[in-house]
């Protein structure tokens, strides 16, 4: 279930901030992080207080270098956004651990537990891929060049209106 978060944290993204500077990129590395926990059970990554921690790493590190903190920023958003997409919230303990005296581990991970909706969610995940991609007109070479080199999109697409829509 990458496509899913993949997609679906850029496309939020997208539709709350429309800024074209944020590095869509980290946002995906984020949203992807807590997949890796599915072999394991539920764990760390379905936590509130880690992408909390993340927030407040990224913040006290990059004090006073604005271009890393905001290519940084990317990963904790990304991750507080896989729990959004990802449900995280409906298992209380899991949710709010420490804080809910919840066990890590001991359950299977969400992902599983849902069984054909993670399939009809990554098919949705991919529908939203293709969106974005028609939306941020990356089959044009420069515009995905920008993209995988910096993580940014073409500033054509904040000013909206049919300047943007007649550059794709």
């Amino acid at each position: 279930m990458l496509v899913w978060f993949a997609a679906g944290s850029v496309a939020i993204v997208w539709a709350v901030f429309q800024s074209p500077a944020i590095d869509y990129r980290m946002v995906m590395v984020g949203s992807v992080l807590g997949v890796a926990e599915v072999p394991f059970g539920a764990g760390v990554l379905e936590a509130l207080v880690v992408p909390c921690a993340a927030l407040a790493l990224v913040m006290g590190a990059t004090v006073g270098r604005r271009l890393l903190r905001r290519r940084l920023l990317g990963v904790p958003i990304g991750m507080f956004l896989h729990q959004v997409l990802n449900g995280a919230w409906t298992d209380t303990e899991l949710f709010w651990w420490p804080l809910g005296g919840g066990s890590l581990y001991e359950g299977r991970s969400m992902i599983v537990t849902r069984g054909l909706w993670s399939v009809a969610l990554e098919g949705l995940g991919v529908a939203l891929a293709v969106w974005c991609w028609r939306q941020f007109g990356l089959a044009d070479g420069s515009r995905r060049a920008l993209f995988v080199r910096s993580g940014r999109l073409d500033r054509a697409f904040v000013r909206g209106g049919a300047e943007a829509k007649g550059r794709r």
